[in-house]
């Protein structure tokens, strides 16, 4: 197994709105196989074949997430994720106003997404040849929170709708329903801090 790290995570930087790891990038490939291989911890999951989360000690890695509270002001933009991507909107926790300035916190659980370089060939976003030996890390998914958080719900819907950039999940309608309502439950009172 290769594992690499693609250029769609390393958006995820200390000064990006997004979680991000304090290292190198020449580093996460190795962190990322030490927890495959870890006979400890919490094994690898999937939501598909071809798609792999692994999760990772949570040491110098930040989350960019919150719990919002009652009176919090939201924000939003309609943005590209990369260049050449159709834009998609993102709302996401205000850090101006005074009487609640949130920054980037130490996280708490890291999961660290690999797709298959064959899987992303589907939609040309693979820069390994599309091998099934061959891993990409596509995203850093800090946590302040000890529990397992599903994939964002609006996420989910890009990938599973065809939304340009997304990952055909492959559900079913019952298990794209399910699913759903269990990232909803979750992420209905957190939000990304912009």
């Amino acid at each position: 197994m290769k594992i690499a790290v693609n250029s769609f995570v390393k958006r995820q930087t200390e000064e990006s709105r997004f979680s991000h790891f304090d290292g190198t990038w020449d580093e996460l490939p190795s962190l990322v196989e030490l927890a495959y291989y870890a006979p400890h911890g919490r094994p690898p999951n999937s939501s598909r074949d071809g798609v792999m989360v692994v999760n990772v000690p949570a040491n110098r890695f930040y989350t960019n997430l919150a719990v919002l509270q009652d009176g919090d002001t939201l924000i939003g933009r309609f943005e590209r994720r990369v260049e050449g991507e159709e834009p998609r909107k993102v709302i996401g926790l205000d850090t101006w106003p005074a009487e609640r300035v949130v920054f980037k916190e130490a996280a708490v659980d890291v999961d660290i997404v690999l797709y298959r370089s064959d899987v992303l060939h589907e939609t040309d976003q693979n820069e390994l040849p599309p091998e099934c030996t061959n891993w990409e890390i596509i995203s850093i998914n800090a946590s302040p929170f000890s529990e397992k958080m599903p994939i964002n719900p609006e996420t989910l819907m890009h990938n599973h709708f065809g939304s340009d950039g997304g990952t055909d999940t492959k559900m079913s309608d019952s298990e794209f329903v399910a699913a759903l309502r269990e990232s909803f439950i979750c992420w209905k009172d957190k939000a990304q801090v912009i």
